[in-house]
């Protein structure tokens, strides 16, 4: 926005794309905010904007405005506490002579928008949580033209087809601010509407999302919905095969056979002859496989392919191979490096956040290079190209003494 029409917002009464602060100290009602202007109630299809360093009636608070300060409210963008990522751009400006720090909120494509699991809105001057009414509109407004394909309907399947004691027992307690959970007026398909579980239709079915996080059968309506799990003798695929295992299920389901899977396959040699205790060293870090298998199943690509996600573990190396190739802003050039990321499936990042399989977006290659350095073993390796993305682990070297 120009200097010029971001002076005149600053001077006006708080509005629906208005919001002031005198400082940053608040980080909570900032955030807050981000999530009012995403969600874009009114419908005005025009930015929010927030003023950091703006007093009440817009008169400059002398607030310092430091790289710190800029880095803080840049951050709120990506830090998993709103969710989808909503689109801002954070900049210091001179406004009639005060320095403030100016946050852009855009509207999203895909409400509604959540912080911490509530959905906040803002009409006029009141910035609240969202009413059961509101909510339904916020559902009914996504643009599915340009919605990424996680949240497509699932025209082939219907309501039956989903978990809704799944729903209630595990995501939905994940997802939901406990505040929110306490208005007991919204009706289920309402809450699952809101959390991109279902598209409201008519008639209502599965998104995409919806099947992999509570489907019952997810692979019966997506054939590429599950993992492949083949331990070999040696090095290359025409060795012995050991043991294998096709893992499928909802994504929960997924996830917990595959967290109890891999201690089965970690080799671990026991050193005790390094003082009074003693030091495990096992051939692969299990925090390592896990963010690099989870990274494939968020990653991947949902439509197009019939291919799941391949684990192969040979006697050297740990490779896992996922269909679809860079989105976005990512090239083979720049894949794996720090601080460059980009989400082809953003509300199935949101579940599995929601879930506890994701901590912060775009670090989990990062925990498994510190995993894997720790432990002794290789730097990770990837090969990539517009079809596939393949992870390789290698083993680490016995170590002595």
């Amino acid at each position: 926005m120009e200097d010029q029409e971001l002076e005149k917002l600053c001077c006006y009464i708080e509005s629906d794309l208005v919001e002031r602060k005198a400082s940053a100290a608040d980080s909570v009602k900032i955030r807050q905010a981000i999530c009012a202007f995403a969600n874009d109630m009114p419908g005005h299809n025009q930015p929010g904007v927030v003023f950091i360093g703006a007093k009440d009636d817009g008169s400059c608070a002398g607030l310092p405005i430091t790289d710190e300060l800029l880095r803080t409210l840049s951050d709120m963008r990506s830090d998993g506490n709103i969710l989808p990522i909503p689109a801002i751009t954070v900049q210091k400006k001179v406004l009639r002579g005060c320095e403030m720090a100016v946050v852009v909120v855009q509207p999203a494509d895909a409400p509604p928008v959540r912080f911490k699991g509530t959905i906040w809105v803002r009409v006029g001057s009141r910035r609240a949580i969202a009413s059961s009414q509101e909510e339904r509109i916020l559902a009914e407004r996504r643009r599915y033209r340009d919605a990424p394909a996680d949240i497509r309907p699932l025209l082939n399947a219907d309501l039956g087809d989903l978990d809704a004691q799944l729903f209630r027992a595990r995501y939905l307690p994940a997802a939901v601010s406990a505040e929110a959970l306490a208005d007991n007026k919204r009706e289920p398909e309402t809450q699952m509407a809101s959390l991109r579980i279902i598209d409201l239709g008519p008639p209502p079915v599965p998104t995409i999302m919806g099947m992999l996080v509570i489907g019952r059968e997810p692979a019966r309506h997506l054939p590429m919905a599950w993992v492949s799990f083949l331990r070999l003798a040696g090095e290359d695929l025409a060795s012995e095969v050991i043991t294998s295992h096709d893992i499928k299920g909802p994504l929960s389901h997924q996830m917990e056979q595959i967290d109890e899977l891999l201690p089965l396959h970690v080799m671990t040699a026991v050193d005790i002859t390094s003082g009074d205790k003693e030091r495990r060293d096992p051939d692969y870090p299990i925090p390592a496989l896990q963010q690099i298998i989870r990274n494939a199943v968020m990653h991947r690509i949902y439509e197009g392919t019939n291919a799941p996600i391949r684990i192969y573990w040979y006697s050297d190396r740990v490779s896992v191979i996922s269909p679809g190739g860079p989105y976005g802003r990512i090239t083979p050039e720049n894949f794996g490096h720090p601080g460059i990321n980009d989400y082809r499936n953003p509300h199935l990042a949101e579940a599995m956040r929601c879930l506890g399989y994701a901590q912060h977006f775009g670090v989990g290659i990062q925990i498994a290079r510190e995993a894997l350095a720790r432990n002794g073993n290789p730097p990770l390796e990837f090969q990539v190209d517009s079809r596939t993305v393949v992870a390789t682990l290698r083993r680490a070297a016995r170590r002595r003494g």
